[in-house]
């Protein structure tokens, strides 16, 4: 019995030892990245200041503006062009914008709050919308929790890139090339990133730190099972 549980515990621990060094490897890097890595931005709007006293329109006549037999969900007053907007939910997918003072409004205006924002984030530097996401991916994962999210890239070489809120009025992430390469180290080690499948990559996780705990618990029988034991008779 003794025999067989060494065994056991030589080469099980051989084997899960390689997910002991990816996560303490891992580890190391996570603690790295708190220290090499700017905090995620705040979660509040980024707009520029209001100017309440051009708002003509009231909410219910903004309202109206809406295409026929649509219904607002939820309503804020937003910074777009420099004037005071409307944004205006509704369960149909992006929001609308009536412009507060003339009741204009344009089907392609979120995109334009979208690069408002960024840009404004960025303190002023030029982008590009490369992505529009209703879902996580590889890159925004979903610790961020918000969506639907724009991606916008400048162009200065670093690969800056920023996903924008217009529902929030906020950047939700920004990153560029090397803080994704250290995320992306960081996944594959510590997460199994490189599984792209979701269910494949949760059992991979559940067996090999299974496996630990197994290996964990054989060493501690086996102390138990080869201590040093007392004589009959000794004092």
């Amino acid at each position: 019995m003794k025999s067989w549980i060494r065994k056991a515990h030589r080469w099980l621990g051989l084997v899960f030892s390689i997910t002991l060094l990816m996560s303490s490897g891992s580890g190391v890097l996570h603690t790295v990245m708190t220290r090499t890595q700017a905090a995620p931005p705040p979660a509040r709007p980024s707009g520029a200041a209001l100017d309440v006293s051009s708002v003509i329109l009231s909410v219910k006549e903004a309202v109206a503006c809406l295409p026929h037999g649509m219904q607002a969900s939820a309503i804020q007053l937003r910074s777009l062009f420099g004037k005071p907007h409307y944004q205006i939910l509704t369960a149909e997918g992006r929001p609308y914008y009536v412009n507060a003072a003339t009741g204009a409004t344009d089907a392609t205006w979120d995109e334009v709050h979208a690069a408002e924002i960024a840009t404004r984030f960025l303190g002023g530097q030029p982008v590009t919308k490369t992505d529009y996401l209703t879902q996580f991916n590889q890159e925004y994962i979903g610790i961020f929790r918000i969506l639907p999210v724009y991606r916008f890239d400048a162009n200065d070489g670093k690969g800056t890139r920023v996903y924008v809120s217009t529902v929030t009025g906020s950047v939700t992430r920004h990153t560029d090339d090397q803080k994704q390469f250290e995320a992306n180290v960081f996944s594959m080690v510590h997460k199994f990133g490189f599984i792209r499948n979701k269910n494949l990559r949760d059992w991979s996780l559940i067996l090999v730190t299974g496996g630990v705990f197994v290996v964990s618990l054989l060493g501690i029988v086996l102390f138990f099972l080869t201590r040093p034991r007392r004589k009959h008779g000794s004092t």
